[in-house]
């Protein structure tokens, strides 16, 4: 089936509490993630919030990747979107292994699939 893209949602649980709250290694992971994964690097923009947790985007040629982290629950959302031939799972393992996750839920939703066909008939809204 054809996509325009496949995105990854990655739910990293026990992560390493230090590399969760340190933006420094968190965008250097990602932009590696981004590299190995063989996606071009366009635009990169991390935060840290005081007191702890670190939100930040790799923007790519062939889409995104995206990270927000809860140190205090050794937790991180991920976001890996690539449209192409990339394959998102190898930045979001990449990712997953280098912030120590020991337990993972992860999504794989395929985008850009066309117009979702609900049959024949015809629906107006009329005001």
């Amino acid at each position: 089936m054809e996509t325009m893209g496949r995105h990854v949602i990655a739910e990293l649980w026990q992560c390493d509490f230090d590399k969760l709250n340190d933006m420094d290694y968190i965008e250097q992971t990602f932009v590696d993630a981004a590299l190995k994964s063989g996606a071009e690097v366009r635009e990169v923009a991390f935060h840290k919030f005081a007191p702890q947790g670190v939100s930040g985007v790799v923007i790519i040629s062939e889409s995104h990747l995206t990270i927000h982290s809860f140190p205090e629950h050794g937790y991180a959302s991920v976001d890996v979107y690539t449209c192409g031939d990339l394959d998102p799972t190898i930045a979001a393992d990449y990712i997953a292994k280098a912030l120590g996750s020991k337990s993972s839920e992860v999504t794989e939703l395929p985008r850009g699939m066309g117009p979702v066909s609900v049959g024949k008939s015809k629906v107006s809204v009329t005001a």
